[in-house]
């Protein structure tokens, strides 16, 4: 089953389908970026402190050039792509206390669940990639500054002239299931009554299979089939700069052992419990909201498609 068949009559996930051309074969003639973030033509998008300016009747702030200039670092704005025929850029504000007056600040998470799917993806896109601009200034090779090439696509060193490129974090976020049954777990740090499915880091030499079924044991205890673990859908979560891989994941050994360090708590829910939930009609349990892939999976599963 592909993402296509899932994603029937469903609304995409949050910070997928970005419709930015992000420009390849542009961004290999330094001379043409530079010309081009140098220019008038097209948008810039700011971020403070990673979250978004939106406008005050919704959508992201959308500024010119020479609106963002006074506002933001320019040496370190990023071209992000084209968008319907204009090309798209991204600045960090550091003068916040200068925006238009019908412009705003929205927390990231809040910005995510208001934007369309299109602003919502290229925002996803500029707040990891300044994220990880951020925390590369310098060379991982020999401690020497690095500078920003391809417009935002790579960094060079300027002293060994060694290339960094921009990483995401894989994830594994699964849906353990014992028949009718699935595991949703819980941090002491999250709203009350708000369950999710489990999730890692995938580890250096390690399969996304291997990952799934490792951090099942390690956090919860339940022994997953390997060969009958499935890829169901991704997700881009720019916080900072993940990629969320879903699966579910089908066990063999439903009996848990909680790694308290890991999680609160962690139990079996059935299908009839996992509705409800979705509903909001579950007495002391509830999903997280739509912007988390975890609540698709919850969603796909209850409708029996996974």
């Amino acid at each position: 089953m592909n993402d296509r068949t899932l994603l029937a009559g469903r609304d995409p996930l949050v910070f997928a389908g970005s419709p930015l051309d992000r420009g390849d074969l542009l961004r290999r003639d330094e001379s043409a970026m530079e010309t081009l973030l140098a220019g008038e033509d097209g948008w810039w998008m700011g971020l403070v402190e990673g979250d978004p300016v939106l406008q005050q009747q919704g959508g992201l702030y959308w500024f010119r050039r020479h609106e963002i200039a006074d506002l933001a670092d320019m040496d370190a704005g990023l071209f992000l792509g084209h968008y319907k025929g204009s090309p798209c850029f991204s600045a960090v504000i550091t003068k916040a206390d200068s925006l238009p007056l019908d412009g705003e600040i929205s927390p990231a998470r809040q910005a995510a669940m208001a934007l369309s799917h299109d602003e919502a993806a290229i925002y996803a896109q500029a707040k990891a990639l300044h994220a990880w601009h951020g925390r590369h200034g310098f060379c991982a090779a020999c401690g020497e500054t690095t500078r920003i090439k391809s417009g935002g696509g790579r960094r060079i060193c300027n002293a060994c002239e060694s290339e960094h490129f921009p990483r995401v974090d894989p994830v594994v976020i699964m849906l353990a299931t014992d028949g009718d049954r699935c595991l949703l777990g819980r941090q002491a740090s999250w709203p009350e009554g708000v369950w999710s499915a489990l999730a890692g880091f995938v580890e250096p030499a390690e399969t996304l299979e291997e990952a799934c079924a490792r951090e099942l044991e390690e956090e919860a205890g339940v022994k997953a089939d390997i060969a009958a673990i499935r890829y169901v859908m991704g997700q881009p979560w720019p916080f900072p700069s993940s990629l969320m891989i879903g699966l579910v994941a089908p066990v063999f050994d439903a009996s848990l052992t909680i790694d308290t360090h890991e999680l609160e708590q962690a139990r079996w829910f059935s299908r009839d419990e996992v509705r409800d939930m979705l509903a909001t009609r579950h007495p002391d349990a509830t999903m997280p909201p739509s912007i988390a892939i975890a609540r698709r999976l919850a969603e796909l599963w209850a409708d029996e498609v996974i």
